[in-house]
């Protein structure tokens, strides 16, 4: 089919669900860090976090340390991949995957740095699928500088179809290029190590558009986009000048550090899952006599235990990170029995999946996957004309 996704909700056709083979270890340096800033460090979450390579706090960065990931992680990891796999396919939708990352590649490099790579697994994070237009968004982690590549055969079979096929520009990704303001306001999480001032570099050009699709909520001829860097800022006026006459862009502001698909998630016209009822005060007037669902708070029930030197990367809230089949069927992790009955009584069909160690690998359901043919169009669900 030719790619067609405008919605969250619409009729799924095709999809495409990351890989997490050969995935060894996290790389704690400046990007990582300020990527994850909310979750990192933070004593009142269920788990204990775990300073960069053991060190003590405030020890020097002047090279990045690698948190490694038990085998047995990745292995459980991969079969529940596969499990949504086999989900999606039962419910005849047609399952993409990207190229698995070979064992050989270990690292990435640019002029002004090098990281270690990790696989294709969040695909929703660099990806923008906008009607019948795939862009590919400048992205935030430097260990993910390259992800898209992985996703080149299926990209390219959509493009002989027919698809635009957009690259954002790509930035250079030095210290100097990220704005650190929202990590040295914000009193919502912090890293287990300060962040200290950006260490110069030759190929310094000052910020840069740094952006993740996972900030946007496409609702038809609408985007909703997450802004809380300068990083971001740049990226929405790129994508507002690019976009212009095919979708209205709306800007909201820190609802969270960058991503949104934890904390509010469109399940079909007029109806919103959202993390709490404050979310409401960041959304455009026009989604504001939307219906909200609120589930029950998660609790320590709902995760594995782990081990003191586990690295946790999100907030328990992760299973809000749900992904919809169609307007009234939804995938939802097994092992949260609150969330799914909430939904129900909502009138929905949920669909359990389970999904064991999201919160090593940073994603659910909807981060792990890129609808890219849905039935829906451009329309116009906001009543904006």
């Amino acid at each position: 089919m030719r790619l067609n996704s405008f919605d969250e909700w619409s009729p799924l056709k095709e999809i495409v669900v990351g890989s997490a083979v050969n995935y060894t270890s996290h790389e704690r340096e400046l990007s990582f860090d300020l990527f994850f800033h909310d979750n990192l460090g933070r004593s009142e979450w269920y788990y204990p976090r775990l300073s960069a390579g053991g060190s003590p706090a405030g020890a020097s960065r002047g090279s990045a340390d690698r948190s490694p990931i038990k085998q047995r992680y990745v292995d459980e990891l991969i079969e529940d991949v596969e499990g949504i796999v086999s989900t999606l396919e039962s419910l005849s939708v047609k399952v993409h995957r990207p190229m698995d990352i070979d064992a050989s590649t270990a690292e990435v490099r640019t002029p002004a740095w090098s990281a270690a790579v990790v696989p294709p697994l969040n695909v929703r994070d660099n990806t923008l699928v906008l009607g019948n237009e795939i862009i590919e968004t400048p992205p935030m982690i430097r260990s993910r500088y390259f992800e898209t590549q992985f996703l080149t055969p299926v990209f390219a079979e959509y493009f002989r179809q027919g698809a635009r096929w957009t690259v954002m520009p790509r930035p250079l990704m030095t210290d100097a290029s990220f704005d650190l303001s929202y990590a040295r306001s914000s009193n919502v999480g912090g890293p287990t190590e300060p962040i200290e001032d950006p260490k110069a570099s030759v190929y310094d050009v000052g910020f840069e558009m740094m952006f993740d699709a996972a900030q946007c909520l496409r609702l038809g001829r609408d985007v909703i986009v997450n802004i809380s860097t300068a990083n971001h800022a740049m990226a929405c006026d790129w994508l507002e000048r690019h976009l212009e006459g095919r979708f209205r862009i709306h800007r909201v502001h820190r609802l969270s550090d960058s991503h949104i698909d934890s904390m509010v998630l469109a399940l079909r016209p007029g109806t919103l899952l959202v993390r709490n009822k404050e979310v409401l005060d960041f959304l455009p007037e026009a989604l504001r006599n939307w219906e909200l669902i609120v589930p029950p708070p998660p609790g320590k029930n709902n995760f594995p235990q782990y081990e003191d030197d586990d690295l946790v990367l999100t907030s328990p809230f992760i299973d809000l990170n749900v992904l919809s089949v169609d307007p009234s069927t939804v995938l939802v992790n097994s092992a949260c029995p609150e969330l799914m009955r909430t939904l129900e009584q909502h009138r929905f069909t949920v669909v359990p999946v389970r999904h064991r160690h999201r919160r090593l690998f940073g994603g659910g359901f909807h981060c792990f996957t890129l609808d890219t043919v849905r039935d829906g169009g451009p329309e116009d669900y906001l009543g904006l004309g």
